[in-house]
């Protein structure tokens, strides 16, 4: 009976609108990995074919997480996130190195990024942290304890070097200030990414004429917080230090490639056939699509092969080319509508371990989501980071399963929550 009222309880929306990226994410890969001669939809030789596997194999794994007694995920989280703590020690002594990534294991023709796995296990540490009733983000004992389950695997994975990846993981700070955390630490890190740009292109010494203005006007109209021109001052002067630093780090300290991505995203000496050329590119693809696009499996950027890494971190060129306004406002509107309805049943659980774990769901796919759709519009550097359900791999397919329907799973077992 118990096994019933959980079956019954499955919200079928967040299914539906699961499967409807995924098959929309297939027709993608298919159509910027379609060779010359047709092969079968199942041959193994091509990237269409692999991927389509790599659909069926998630139909089990869906099936492992929805008989599971959905406690053994709360009960068993420190394991699961120690397991992947393992696996990412493990890619220094056996991972493989593509594209100066160490962030891969290799099996005959298949690879597995355990990173991505890891962000299941850590949203779910993090969740069982955050539930414990003595646990308060007011005080700074346990907001250094948050900090530390996300800043872990964050320091392996900046090893690796994988600074998408990286990113990802910070953002569960959005987490942590929905539960509590001070809003200080959000607001330093946006300041901290808005000063270290404008560095870029404004010199430092203008830089920080603006900075005094503004905290000058702050501090005149503040009215809120305790004008103590002592704490203005040390503010003041950790800004300008920051500023004069970003020049350092930038020459001595970010890689070559690092700051050709930081280039093309402020158009600074940027070659267009050289560093600039998979922006430029992925630009002028999505630009023909117009309003109503070429009409599947037409797209001639796409079938030219202009942009490269098409059905990876460059598949939404295709959707933008192929299917145009109407088909990319599609797909926009299908994963504003997963995130909006995991947040609403986010909001409705019963306890706080599947709640924070929703958010931690819903805030991984956004991210994802943001940063692979605003990099190939020049609102973001290029990095490495795939569009959820649409770019090809197995590890990513199967890892924002896992973690999408782990949530489907809690939230289905509230039935039996008190």
């Amino acid at each position: 009976m118990k096994n019933q009222r959980v079956g019954s309880s499955i919200d079928w929306m967040t299914i539906l609108l699961y499967i409807a990226l995924v098959i929309m994410g297939w027709m993608t890969i298919y159509s910027a990995s379609l060779p010359i001669e047709e092969t079968s939809l199942f041959d193994l030789s091509q990237i269409y074919g692999r991927q389509m596997l790599f659909i069926g194999l998630t139909i089990p794994i869906i099936f492992i997480i929805l008989f599971t007694d959905a406690k053994l995920f709360e009960r068993f989280s420190f394991i699961f996130y120690g397991v992947g703590i393992l696996l990412l020690l493990g890619l220094f002594a056996f991972g493989k190195t593509i594209k100066g990534q160490t962030n891969w294991y290799q099996f005959g023709g298949f690879g597995f990024q355990p990173s991505e796995f890891v962000k299941t296990a850590t949203a779910l540490l993090l969740a069982k942290f955050l539930s414990y009733s003595q646990i308060n983000l007011k005080f700074t004992k346990h907001q250094l304890m948050g900090l530390a389950i996300i800043g872990l695997p964050i320091f392996l994975i900046l090893l690796q070097p994988d600074a998408g990846s990286a990113m990802i993981f910070i953002s569960l700070i959005f987490v942590l200030n929905r539960e509590g955390l001070p809003s200080w630490y959000f607001i330093s890190g946006i300041v901290a990414i808005g000063l270290f740009f404008f560095s870029l292109v404004i010199p430092p010494t203008y830089l920080i004429i603006i900075v005094f203005v503004l905290m000058i006007v702050h501090y005149v109209f503040n009215r809120k917080i305790t004008r103590n021109p002592v704490v203005y001052g040390l503010i003041y002067l950790a800004i300008v230090a920051f500023s004069f630093s970003v020049s350092f780090v930038y020459n001595n300290v970010l890689e070559a490639h690092q700051k050709d991505r930081i280039n093309v995203l402020i158009g600074d000496d940027v070659d267009m056939k050289k560093e600039g050329y998979n922006l430029d590119q992925s630009m002028i693809a999505i630009g023909s699509g117009g309003f109503f696009g070429k009409g599947y499996l037409e797209g001639t950027q796409t079938k030219g092969g202009f942009v490269p890494e098409q059905h990876t971190d460059y598949i939404f060129t295709t959707v933008g080319e192929e299917w145009g306004f109407i088909g990319s406002t599609l797909v926009i509107a299908l994963f504003v509508t997963l995130f909006l309805r995991i947040i609403y049943l986010a909001e409705n659980q019963k306890t706080k371990f599947s709640r924070v774990y929703g958010y931690c769901v819903a805030t991984y796919l956004f991210m994802h989501f943001f940063v692979n759709i605003a990099m190939l519009i020049k609102l973001f550097p290029t990095i490495g980071v795939p569009l959820p359900f649409f770019s090809y791999g197995g590890s990513s397919l199967w890892a924002f399963t896992i973690l999408l329907f782990i949530f489907i799973k809690l939230d289905a077992n509230k039935v039996n929550e008190w």
